[in-house]
């Protein structure tokens, strides 16, 4: 229904202002009864405004109150619609401002639609005004606000713009512009025509409200698609014709006012709208009949995938689940029933103290995940089909234990694998053998090590020595040790500690107490054996002498052998050696010597010989106590003595012979059988490890070797704890011990002193070693005094040399006087050495020689000088040096000149400063370090080079002449003028030309546009033009064309008969003719000439005179013609035009002058200007310079007052100047005067001087004779040097002639051959001029030779070309030809493959076609492939020439390379220049024989490819039918190589090609620059 903010129930006045039909324009508006056209037709309720479509719908309206602008009109609907769009039509102005909103939950909340405004910005701010970018943006439309039309007009709403396109009508954004439940429509401004404005009276607002006609609002019920119509809202029965309900009839399973749910009981698909053809009804829920219940689970349906969501609910019959497909905990799915019988679900049978989770037992059976149903499931240590049993391992079955039962706990490693380890009632478990506990955990005493082995734990096996008992831990089996041992089984000893070996006990004999007549022998070591004895050495024993020894070390109190060590000398045994035991006191009875008896304390023994010797005495060396090993408790098990009863270990000792090892000194390597058995007999006998004790010095490290405790010894040191220098050594100290080094010649052995070193020497001997005589001596071993003349006294005591000789001598025996010292110092010769006086001594700070002599004839002591030094006594400096050897402490060194002067010539450089005088090799400076000026290099190593620059490309000022020019000095580049290069600067730059200009290279200008790049000819400035273009930059037409290349090149059309030159003129295509043609073609005789053309021939010489004289005549005919020619244009004043300007120009200088002062510069100007006037201009002239004089005599007048004032002033200046004249010539002391006092005085003199020189009439003669000789032999220089002329020869005796000398025929004579003057010497120059200019000429003929052989080598390489290709187009030819015969034999392979796979072919048809393709003539027989190949042959052969012209060509390289050696004797330019070109074209030819190289190694490729065909092909002929498919796959293959080879020929063309146009454009470029 519709409300508005108006009550409905009233009466008003309402005034139209509209344009009124009826003259009424105030009425009484009655709305308190409906309208009716007749009985209340003045009534305007709301519900006017639904359309009737009625005739007289423009007689019914809704109209709010006068004069009020916020009126709201509101659509409420019974339900949720679907909203349109929305159109009112205004009987009055549409409101000037208006929103549209809209509900969806009955009014609780609104959202606007749309603001409607006639000016938005004011009535609506900060609301926009467009245009939309989505479809529910929220603007102000100005569109329906306009004050027009006055009635009827309209505003129009759509709920979604068409301007969008809508992709999902569906989604929750369009939906919820669609769906209200309450539609408004405010109004907040009335239109008004103004009035208001100017009154404010109620009764003028009171004539504007609002009325609307119509107001149609489209849509529908909105049923989401699941309804076709609607009916009335429960408890509305008011039926109202065409009213629209809101409830929808649903279907698809749904229900609500507008199907927005499901139906009870159809939830597994979730509600949503019906689209297009797809109802999306609600699907029904699936509960197996065990429940009638359900609810929508969107999780569950997006589990699904979007297949089932729905769950239900209140499962009966004890079952669980979404479906009700599970049966409840403690009950489980019978197997054999359906899931929809009330009876599928049973209670399960699980003992509730061993199942998991108080009795559930599995509900279903799915194998996938190892589900049974009605299977329980045990506690983790319990097992059964009722989870009632222990497993194995555990026991005590409890329902409060949560794993069921309790383990057993035994250790595995401790019971016997399979079965159960345990008692299932008590926990007690089966140990192994040697294992005990209740958890079989713990072995075993003196056992450890539980593990999986059979008897579970193993014996500790403890060292019976090294341990104190047999006990050991039970983890790890480590034993009990003694002190200093370690090992699991102390079985080792710690570092620092050892255990000793069974002869540890020794007593060397030379340490014991010596009976009489017993010597110490000595002995030293051998480095490479192991000595047989221990000790320094030995006793020599005679017979009868005795030896004690003292013994205070024995650990251990037991049984002992006494081992003897010696080496016997005697020829047969020692029959009686007696061995007697002192003891300190009584034995102990307790003792375990308790039973000895005094008889074993004395042995008689005897000792056997080992070899014969002559000496009647023994060599002993030690004696050695070693245990009684037998008796120990490690060897015993029962008994005593000698009936003692051993064990296994006894056996093993004695199997490896453990005891026989011990008692050598020489000892072979011990087994480790035997090394833990002598471990364990030390460890019993000190009851624990012996400390090595390694001395610190004498050892390396104080860690020993476990296993008998021998220190690490430094070098020649020995002991076993290192204390002690081996024989032969002494020095004992942290480097060892050094060797004694006695002198086997000077000693008397090789033992020295252990602290000192000395050696025992002989008598005489001297040193350490014994290796030296006295001092005095020398000549070891045989010493002899030494020889010194009394200068020394000691000598070499290998060589007898003197040594430290005195008295200034030297020498072997102080024979000889030293260096600077002269005399006889031989004992007995009366003489002795003195000092050289060269000059004063060598020690006197002046000694410049390295010795002298006295002359035995004039006993003249002579010096022999030092190097620098020359003179009788050495005290002068020698050429190539300088110094002060006149001072003391001078000295002469060499003259700093670098080797660049002659040390031999004294003048060579200054002796006193040094400073060079005379450099040689070109160089210059005050240490000769720099080269001249015009050379370059290396001063100081002698390499200055004359500078080498080229006179054409050289900067003037560097250069003297063409020959001499200046360069940098140390690169020798010269400087260069602009765009030259080189260090010579003998070439023009890149793209630059004409070196011979002198003053740079000019850019070469090439078109860029018409030539083939930007450089040219650098003699010739020729640039490379592209085709059609010529010129030297191109920019013309080509060669015999003529015109703009721009527009058009014409040919130059001209007479061969009678030009000079093929080429006409560039520009104009005038062709320059011979003497005696003309014409534009020059084919025609030319005036002066007579005769037919080309035979032109001058006319008689009359013709010339009166050619010249009616040439005169015509031409000053048309001088008058031209002057009456010019009078008609210009008039009279035209030809005095240039003189009319000549008088202009006068007048303003006369103008300037005037302006200036004083006023007698522009007079005299005028004057000048009036005599230029009379000499320049006639008198018709002059009439007008008259006038124009007159106006400047006017000016005149007007200025002369201040000319007057200036002349006045200038006049009495000039006066003040006479004034000064005249006093410098008239008055008296003037200059004038002055001047001719002084002349006097000179003439005075002169004719004194002339009086005494007529006075001496003799001496003129004898001046003048002298002057004459002197001027004659001047000139006897001087024609010696310029004709050679010897002094004092006359013209008629010398050959060369002289000054003033001539032949018989008048020619002047001077020079000639054999002369040496200078004429010579110049004509001899001009000579060789000429000849290098012949020979130039010579060498440019050759280069123009070389250039045609070049232009033929060209021809001759584009003929080959030209062959190539044609070889190249014929192959391609062949090369189709076979591709096309392949073709056909491989259709025929195909269809004869497809006959033959064909069910219906039978034997004779197969046998038919098999003889048909045999006897078939195939497009590609052997025999046309053969004449292919030879046709390719052919080819091949054709390029031959190619051959020839190649071999040709290297003729002429080879004559290139020759010519190009004789051009480099002419000049250096051409040489380079022939040479580079020669080369090029070389390398061309090069490149084109590597071309035809490579063509024919093509062709050759091809001829073995088309051969493969062949042989192919040949095969083909002969293979029988059934291996036509191998055929067809070889065929395959060998087709595919044969087009790899087609794509290689082609790319070898493309080569060919590209080195062929290569070969031309640079043989073009050759030629060009040839």
């Amino acid at each position: 229904f519709l409300e508005t903010t108006i009550a409905p129930r009233i009466k008003s006045v309402m005034l139209i202002i509209l344009l009124f039909q009826e003259d009424k324009k105030c009425f009484i508006c009655d709305s308190e009864d409906p309208f009716h056209d007749s009985l209340n037709p003045d009534s305007h309720r709301i519900e006017n405004v639904v359309t009737t479509f009625a005739p007289n719908r423009l007689k019914l309206w809704w109209q709010s109150e006068n004069g009020l602008e916020n009126v709201t009109i509101q659509l409420n609907l019974e339900a949720e619609f679907h909203f349109t769009h929305l159109i009112m039509t205004f009987k009055t102005f549409r409101p000037a401002a208006m929103l549209i909103e809209r509900s969806s939950d009955f009014g609780k909340t609104w959202q606007v639609y749309r603001y409607f405004a006639y000016d938005c910005e004011s009535s609506f701010p900060g609301i926009s005004t467009g245009p939309m970018k989505k479809v529910d943006d929220i603007i102000c439309d100005s569109r329906y606000s306009d004050i027009e039309p006055s009635t009827e007009g309209e505003v129009i709403y759509r709920v979604l713009d068409p301007a969008f396109r809508i992709e999902d009508p569906y989604s929750p954004r369009i939906q919820s512009m669609y769906a209200i439940t309450n539609l408004r429509v405010k109004f907040i401004k009335l239109h008004t025509l103004g009035d208001n404005l100017l009154d404010s009276r109620m009764e003028i607002r009171e004539k504007y409200y609002y009325a609307i006609y119509d107001m149609v609002v489209r849509g529908n019920c909105f049923c989401y698609g699941h309804a076709s119509e609607c009916a009335p809202v429960d408890g509305f029965n008011e039926e109202v014709e065409g009213m629209v309900h809101g409830h929808c009839m649903c279907r698809h399973n749904t229900k609500g006012l507008n199907c927005e749910q499901c139906l009870d009981f159809y939830h597994d698909l979730p509600w949503r709208p019906a689209e297009g053809r797809n109802s999306n009804a609600c699907k029904k829920c699936n509960c197996n009949g065990h429940s009638s219940q359900c609810h929508f689970d969107m999780a569950v349906y997006m589990t699904t995938g979007n297949t089932s969501g729905g769950v239900c609910d209140d499962c009966q019959h004890n079952t669980v689940g979404r479906n009700c497909e599970q049966c409840k905990p403690f009950y489980f799915q019978h197997p054999e029933r359906d899931l929809r019988d009330p009876d599928v679900c049973e209670p399960c049978n699980c003992d509730p103290a061993g199942s998991q989770n108080g009795g559930i037992c599995d509900r279903y059976t799915d194998f996938s995940t190892g589900l049974i149903a009605g299977q329980c499931r045990c506690k983790l240590f319990v097992e059964g089909e009722r989870c009632d049993l222990c497993k194995e391992g555990f026991y005590g079955l409890s329902a409060d234990d949560p794993a069921g039962c309790q383990s057993c706990a035994c250790n595995p490693l401790g019971t016997h694998p399979g079965g159960n380890p345990c008692d299932s009632e008590t926990g007690n478990c089966y140990c192994k053998r040697l294992v005990t506990g209740k958890q079989c955990d713990h072995c075993l005493p003196e056992h450890w090590g539980l593990s999986n082995d059979m008897d579970g734990c193993r014996p500790c096996d403890c060292d019976q020595g090294g341990a104190l008992n047999n006990n050991c831990s039970s983890q790890s089996g480590q034993c009990e040790c003694r002190p200093h041992m370690f090992g699991r089984q102390c079985n080792q000893v710690e570092p620092g500690y050892y255990f000793i070996s069974l002869d540890h006990y020794i007593y060397e004999a030379e340490e014991a107490s010596l009976g009489p007549v017993i010597n110490i022998v000595e002995r030293q070591y051998t480095p490479d054996r192991t000595p047989s004895w221990t000790g320094i050495g030995f006793v020599r024993v005679p017979e009868g002498a005795y030896l004690e020894f003292y013994i205070d070390n024995i650990p251990y109190s037991m049984e002992y052998d006494i081992l003897v060590r010696y080496e016997p000398q005697l020829p047969d045994q020692w029959e009686k050696a007696v061995i007697s035991v002192s003891r300190p006191g009584k034995i102990p009875t307790g003792s375990r010597c308790g039973n000895t008896v005094p008889d074993d304390d004395n042995q008689v023994v005897s000792l056997s010989p080992a070899f014969k010797k002559l000496k009647q005495s023994n060599v002993t060396f030690s004696l050695v106590l070693m245990p009684y090993c037998k008796s120990l408790d490690i060897f015993t098990v029962g008994g005593s003595g000698e009936d003692v009863v051993t064990n296994s270990a006894w056996e093993t000792f004695q199997r490896y012979r453990c005891l026989e090892n011990s008692r050598s000194v020489v000892k072979t390597p011990m087994t480790d059988v035997c090394k833990n058995i002598i471990f364990s007999i030390s460890a019993l006998l000190h009851e624990t490890a012996l400390s090595c004790q390694c001395d610190p010095q004498g050892s390396l490290s104080s860690v020993c070797d476990p296993s008998g405790g021998q220190c690490q010894c430094r070098p020649n040191v020995v002991g076993r704890q290192c204390d002690r220098c081996a024989p032969g050594t002494f020095s004992f100290g942290p480097s060892g011990c050094r060797p004694c080094e006695c002198h086997a010649r000077g000693s008397y052995n090789a033992f020295c002193d252990a602290e000192t070193g000395q050696c025992h020497c002989f008598p005489g001997v001297y040193g350490r070693q014994c290796d030296r005589c006295l001092p005095g001596f020398w000549g070891f071993p045989s010493c002899q005094p030494c020889h010194c003349n009394g200068h020394a006294d000691d000598c070499s005591p290998y060589t007898g040399e003197c040594l430290s000789c005195r008295d200034h001598t030297t020498g072997n025996n102080c024979e000889r006087c030293q260096a600077g010292y002269y005399g006889d110092p031989i004992l007995g010769s009366g003489d002795h050495c003195r000092p050289c006086p060269c000059p004063d001594g060598p020690e006197s700070g002046r000694q410049f020689a390295s010795g002298c002599y006295q002359d035995p004839v004039t006993l003249q002591v002579v010096c022999v000088c030092s190097v620098g030094y020359i003179g009788s006594r050495c005290d002068e400096c020698a050429s190539g040096f300088f110094g002060s050897p006149d001072e003391v402490g001078g000295a002469c060194q060499p003259c700093q000149c670098n080797n660049n002067i002659d040390t031999t010539d004294p003048e060579a450089c200054d002796k006193k400063t040094g400073t060079c005088m005379k450099c040689l090799y070109h160089t210059e400076g005050e240490n000769c370090h720099l080269c001249k000026q015009g050379y370059y290099g290396s001063a100081v190593q002698q390499d200055c080079r004359k500078c080498v620059c080229n006179y054409l490309g050289t900067i003037r000022e560097d250069c003297e002449d063409s020959e001499n020019c200046r360069c940098e000095a140390a690169t020798g580049q010269c400087r260069c003028l602009p765009n030259v290069v080189g260090q010579t600067c003998d070439r023009c730059a890149p793209h630059t030309w004409r070196l011979a200009s002198g003053a740079g290279c000019e850019q070469c200008g090439c078109d860029p546009a018409r030539s083939l790049g930007p450089a040219c000819n650098e003699f010739t400035g020729q640039c490379q033009c592209m085709p059609g273009f010529g010129g030297r930059t191109c920019q013309e037409c080509q060669e015999l064309f003529w015109g703009d290349p721009d527009v058009e090149c014409q040919a130059c059309d001209c007479n061969p008969r009678g030009i000079q030159t093929p080429q006409c003129d560039r520009a104009t295509g005038q062709c320059i003719c011979n003497e005696g043609v003309e014409g534009p073609r020059c084919d025609k005789c030319s005036r002066g000439y007579s005769g037919f053309f080309p035979d032109c021939v001058p006319c008689h010489q009359c013709f010339a005179l009166w050619d010249v004289i009616i040439s005169e005549l015509a031409n000053r005919t048309q001088q008058f013609l031209d002057r009456a020619n010019a009078l008609k244009i210009t008039g009279v004043t035209g030809p005095y035009q240039q003189t009319l300007n000549t008088l202009e120009e006068k007048l303003s200088e006369i103008k300037t002058i005037i302006a200036q002062n004083p006023a007698a510069e522009p007079l005299k100007n005028i004057g000048n200007l009036f005599e230029e006037a009379d000499t320049d201009t006639d008198l018709s002239a002059l009439e007008t310079d008259a006038k124009s004089l007159d106006h400047i005599s006017q000016q005149l007048h007007l200025i002369s007052a201040g000319a007057l004032d200036s002349i006045t002033k200038y006049f009495q200046m000039s006066l003040e100047a006479e004034e000064r004249v005249n006093a410098s010539t008239v008055h008296p002391g003037s200059t004038v005067e002055l001047s001719a006092q002084t002349r006097q005085e000179v003439e005075d003199l002169i004719n004194e001087k002339e009086a005494q020189f007529k006075q001496c009439p003799t001496a003129s003669p004898s001046l003048l004779s002298n002057g004459n000789k002197a001027v004659t032999a001047s000139l006897s220089n001087m024609s010696l040097q310029t004709c050679g002329t010897p002094a004092g020869a006359s013209c008629a005796e010398s050959e060369c002639g002289g000054l003033n000398c001539r032949t018989d025929d008048g020619r002047k004579k001077c020079g000639g051959p054999g002369c040496e003057g200078l004429v010579t010497v110049a004509h001899n120059a001009w000579q060789k001029a000429m000849d290098f200019d012949r020979d130039i000429l010579s060498a440019l003929a050759e280069v123009e030779q070389l250039s045609r052989m070049v232009s033929e080598a060209k021809q001759r390489a584009d003929e080959a070309k030209q062959n190539a290709q044609a070889v190249l187009l014929k192959t391609n030819a062949t090369k189709e030809q076979v591709d096309r015969s392949n073709e056909d034999l491989r259709n025929l392979i195909k269809q004869i493959r497809d006959f033959l796979m064909q069910d219906s072919a039978d034997l004779d048809s197969i046998e038919a076609v098999a003889n048909e393709v045999l006897n078939m003539d195939m497009p590609s027989t052997p025999q046309q492939l053969q004449a292919l190949t030879e046709d390719i042959r052919e080819r091949v052969e054709s390029l031959s020439d190619v051959e020839v012209i190649l071999q040709q060509s290297a003729g002429d390289i080879a004559r290139a390379e020759m010519l190009l050696e004789e051009a480099k004797k002419a000049r250096y330019a051409t040489l380079f220049y022939v040479k580079v070109t020669a080369d090029m074209v070389k390398a061309a030819l090069e490149e084109a024989e590597k071309a035809q190289n490579a063509a024919e190694k093509a062709i050759k490729q091809a001829d073995e490819d088309i051969k493969g065909t062949q042989d192919l092909l040949t095969s083909v002929t002969a293979f029988p039918l059934p291996l036509l498919t191998d055929l067809e796959n070889t065929y395959e293959n060998n087709q595919k190589v044969l087009e790899d080879k087609a794509k290689q020929l082609v790319e070898l063309e493309e080569t060919v090609r590209s080195l062929l146009q290569t070969i031309s454009q640079k043989v073009a470029v050759y030629s060009t620059c040839l």
